[in-house]
């Protein structure tokens, strides 16, 4: 207990600043005992209330960290070591549910968005590297400014005009240490527990994962094929008045659907008359391949979208760069938050990536990519309308990493991918996706981006296997995967 420190002169409620203390200590292995202090003991010695207790200990109930037994207290749950992750079995939903894709060494990966080492642009990054250390020197190791190395930030300012038509100024401009450390950010100035906010369903599981963790309420708006459905939102603003609404406009995750314009407009108003944030979570829309697509962000003129952009899937995941525009209203909060984070953001890297977008790597490097996946998606199209007669069916969303795949109504996608994973083929259940994720369990996504093309095609001739066996089996009046 001398470990745990709270701040009661902060913003943040002490109950969070408790379970952030708590979880911190399980994730490190700091406690000798299995068992936490008891509600009571535990208050008396932070001098808090039981209630802040309790709310701690739910929160990391409902996180997976602890579990509680009537009558004889809060346990701590056994969290895997990094030896034992790399061996935990395909069936381990609930890591899935936080975000976190466990897969098997030898599995053929259809679950993982995340590129292949062999796209990287290593030789380009690396001249930019060597030449930042020659022109810097020691500088290249400071720290940057709060909100990011300056030309870095001139440089995205420009990326938006020239690619999205987005119009922001540098100091509007927050780099980040990747898109979900954006998405941390924004919760934590946004987010008070209780709070109401609006997400897309189904969508990313780490987005409600860290939603959770702040206490936020959240309500699920459903997603129609040209984006979430106006009319239940209109219903529920009126219902529930959100913080703000988290989606993701072109080839959204899992479903892979992109807004339409109209619908996107009817966003744009919907926030500025109810007076509420979209935070717009953009990590595709770079790689279309057809018609090219326009973030929500570039129809904004009143700063109601907060636009998180991440460079991970579609650079170098381990440069972890990303960033987040900040409305004026909400900028020193914003920028506080980052620095309780980790002050900055890497400024070697930074000032290494500012030089590729200047030397005009980044387009060679987007034009090679693109033809590489569109190549992979084409494979996995033409494979996947084989499969047309055991029930399956999908919209093409010419674009991005994913296809998101509708099973006949008589498969449970869990049962499929447990299936699949004994078959050395990992994908990724749908129901992982919902906020209610006892629902919607035909669906599986099944991605690109970490394999080669001949890995996509034994994959879905795996898959198709297991159909056919399946449709057999239905045939014989018997059901493997009900």
């Amino acid at each position: 207990m001398e470990k745990i420190k709270l701040d009661k002169k902060s913003d943040i409620p002490l109950y969070i600043q408790l379970y952030e203390r708590i979880k911190n200590l399980i994730e490190d292995n700091q406690f000798k005992k299995d068992k936490l202090p008891s509600i009571r003991n535990l208050a008396k010695a932070l001098g808090v209330n039981n209630v802040t207790v309790v709310s701690a200990y739910k929160l990391l109930e409902q996180e997976g960290y602890v579990y509680s037994v009537k009558g004889s207290g809060t346990y701590i749950k056994k969290l895997p070591t990094s030896e034992e992750m790399s061996h935990i079995g395909e069936g381990d939903i609930e890591l899935m549910v936080s975000g976190i894709l466990p897969i098997t060494k030898d599995s053929i990966n259809l679950a993982s968005m995340s590129p292949t080492p062999d796209l990287f642009p290593i030789e380009e990054f690396k001249h930019a590297l060597i030449e930042v250390l020659d022109r810097d020197g020691g500088h290249a190791f400071l720290y940057p400014e709060i909100t990011g190395y300056e030309p870095l930030r001139e440089s995205i300012s420009k990326f938006l005009v020239d690619n999205h038509s987005i119009e922001v100024h540098k100091d509007q401009i927050l780099i980040t240490s990747g898109g979900q450390q954006g998405l941390d950010i924004i919760s934590k100035t946004l987010i008070n527990p209780g709070d109401v906010i609006f997400v897309e369903n189904p969508t990313y599981s780490g987005a409600l994962a860290l939603f959770k963790s702040r206490g936020a309420k959240i309500i699920g708006i459903p997603m129609d094929e040209d984006g979430i459905n106006i009319d239940i939102l209109k219903t529920y603003i009126k219902r529930y008045n959100p913080k703000f609404l988290y989606i993701m406009t072109n080839f959204q995750c899992p479903t892979t659907y992109s807004y339409g314009e109209e619908k996107k407009k009817k966003l744009i108003s919907l926030a500025n008359i109810h007076n509420f944030y979209i935070i717009e979570d953009d990590f595709l829309t770079d790689l279309s391949y057809g018609e090219k697509k326009a973030p929500l962000k570039s129809i904004d003129k009143n700063n109601k979208v907060i636009f998180i952009k991440s460079f991970s899937k579609i650079f170098m995941p381990g440069v972890r760069i990303g960033f987040v525009t900040l409305p004026n209203l909400l900028f020193k909060e914003i920028v506080r938050a980052k620095h309780t984070t980790d002050i900055s953001s890497s400024g070697y890297l930074q000032r290494a990536f500012d030089l590729y977008l200047r030397k005009g790597y980044w387009k060679n490097h987007i034009d090679k990519i693109k033809k590489v996946y569109k190549e992979k998606y084409n494979i996995m199209t033409r494979e996947l309308d084989k499969l047309s007669d055991y029930g399956i069916s999908y919209i093409k969303p010419d674009g991005g990493l994913s296809l998101w795949v509708k099973l006949s109504k008589e498969i449970d996608s869990i049962e499929l991918y447990n299936e699949c994973s004994n078959r050395g083929l990992a994908v990724v259940p749908g129901k992982v996706f919902f906020l209610d994720n006892s629902l919607y369990s035909n669906y599986i996504r099944l991605s690109f981006g970490s394999v080669n093309n001949d890995n996509i095609i034994e994959g879905i001739n795996i898959l198709k296997d297991i159909l056919s066996k399946n449709i057999k089996g239905r045939n014989n009046n018997y059901l493997p995967f009900i």
